[in-house]
């Protein structure tokens, strides 16, 4: 995956984190919110950790 796309799509992920961190903070929803402090984080590393799937011919599949 280029390189302006895992830093779009990891910005994006951090704000819904953050936006859903804010939300469950104005709704009182402790749990949730701890929920949010942790997976989020977890979530944008995992797009910069984890390759992407490469399907080649051997597999039998086409790109």
């Amino acid at each position: 995956m280029p390189f302006t796309i895992k830093l779009g799509l990891s910005v994006m992920v951090a704000l819904a984190a953050i936006g859903g961190w804010i939300y469950m903070g104005y709704l009182n929803q402790t749990g949730p919110q701890w929920a949010l402090t942790f997976l989020g984080p977890f979530a944008v590393g995992s797009l910069w950790i984890f390759p992407e799937v490469m399907r080649n011919k051997a597999d039998g599949r086409a790109k």
